[in-house]
């Protein structure tokens, strides 16, 4: 795609859709532990280039057959696997449904893949790729790798890394009694990340003042697109 025809948004970040998840899970093993309660809030981006949340989406997640529950995870969380109130869909069909979710919203800004973006993200990456591997869904619309940590950012921002904390020094509302919800946590995610990316515009960090390489934006384009066909052949070859 010619830089002319990119959207603001898929400008802003290289081509990449950043999508904030939070997971709720029976213990710290991607590969073993079940995954219980996933939720991701799709964003926006207004004609001044400032990112919001569109929408979220939320499900009770059913543990995976033979999957591991942690006693203390539980306890932390707060979550009965296998209670019928909880309303749990399987694993894959969430899986799937996220995955259109976000791929409809990625194609409606302009984008080309979408990044995970999450507080302390590492672990809620891995998961959604576990969860990704074990269903054998090819077709995914995020980066394998590639993600936005709000741990860091907040870290830099606001002196803080806790997310109740960075919320709060943000003059974001938090309740601890609605924490370790992932649709509660991931909103607050999501609320945190935009304020953090908009202040960055509003003190003129956003855009980048004009260079004299007019191929760079060229270039880049084409490196998105490089690794999206790269990471669809090893799909289609394993």
């Amino acid at each position: 795609m010619a830089n002319t025809e990119q959207t603001p948004f898929a400008k802003r970040f290289r081509g990449f859709f950043p999508v904030v998840i939070d997971v709720e899970t029976a213990g710290f093993n991607k590969e073993t532990d079940a995954l219980l309660e996933i939720a991701a809030s799709v964003l926006k981006m207004d004609d001044e280039g400032l990112l919001s949340i569109d929408h979220t989406v939320h499900f009770h997640v059913q543990p995976f057959e033979g999957a591991n529950i942690e006693q203390a995870a539980i306890d932390f969380n707060g979550i009965d696997p296998f209670s019928p109130l909880r309303g749990a869909v399987p694993e894959d069909e969430v899986i799937k449904e996220i995955c259109k979710v976000v791929r409809k919203a990625q194609k409606a800004a302009g984008c080309q893949r979408s990044v995970i973006v999450a507080h302390n993200a590492a672990f809620d990456h891995g998961f959604l790729n576990a969860a990704i591997e074990r269903n054998n869904i090819k077709r995914t619309p995020f980066h394998p790798f590639v993600s936005f940590d709000t741990t860091s950012l907040a870290g830099l921002a606001l002196g803080q890394t806790v997310l109740a904390k960075a919320c709060r020094a943000a003059g974001i509302e938090f309740d601890n009694s609605q924490a370790h919800s992932a649709l509660y946590d991931t909103e607050r995610t999501a609320e945190l990340y935009c304020l953090i990316v908009n202040r960055w515009q509003q003190l003129g960090g956003w855009p980048l003042a004009p260079t004299d390489d007019c191929d760079a934006d060229a270039e880049t384009d084409s490196e998105v697109e490089t690794e999206t066909k790269n990471d669809e052949d090893a799909k289609t070859s394993e």
